[in-house]
Order: C-alpha cells, then sequence, then structure tokens
C-alpha cells in the first residue's frame, strides 16, 4: 500500500511542478509580449509620429531661413566692398 501512495505522491508532486514550470513560462512570454509593446509604442507610437513630423517641418524651415541669410549676406557683402572702394579712408585700418 506505501508504494501506492509513494507513486502517487510521486506523480503529484511532478505534475504540480510541471504546472509551475508552464505558469512560469506563461507569464514570462506575456512579459515579453508586454514590453515589445511597449517599445514599439513608444519608438512608433503617435507621440513619436508627432516628433518626427515637427522636427521635419523646423528642418524645412531652418534651411529655407539659412538660404535667406546667405542672400541677403551677400547683398551687404556687396554694399559693404563697394562703400569701401568708394572710401579710400577705410583702406588705413
Amino acid at each position: 500500500m506505501s508504494e501506492i501512495l509513494e507513486e502517487f505522491n510521486t506523480e503529484s508532486i511532478k505534475q504540480s511542478h510541471r504546472f509551475w514550470s508552464l505558469f512560469k513560462l506563461f507569464l514570462a512570454t506575456l512579459a515579453v509580449i508586454a514590453f515589445g509593446i511597449y517599445m514599439g509604442n513608444l519608438l512608433f507610437g503617435k507621440s513619436s509620429l508627432d516628433v518626427l513630423l515637427g522636427l521635419q517641418a523646423d528642418k524645412k524651415y531652418l534651411q529655407e531661413r539659412l538660404e535667406a541669410l546667405k542672400k541677403e549676406n551677400a547683398i551687404l557683402q556687396k554694399t559693404y566692398f563697394e562703400l569701401r572702394q568708394l572710401d579710400p579712408d577705410l583702406h588705413k585700418e
């Protein structure tokens, strides 16, 4: 009779161990999936897209502003050099 009880207890312990192993595996899998979803949302979510679009708009504005300032600088340099040629006192610097 004790052999039957020992076998029953051993099987019960194995099944319990198997259940907890599967449960831990399930929780680990669930945690990995949740972390993946969180990272995907963080990298490719709405707020990231808004930031990207905002930065692209800022870049376009700054490039246009840069071109305008280059043109203005060229005009001012031309004026400066013309005035410098007209006023010989400026050559004494």
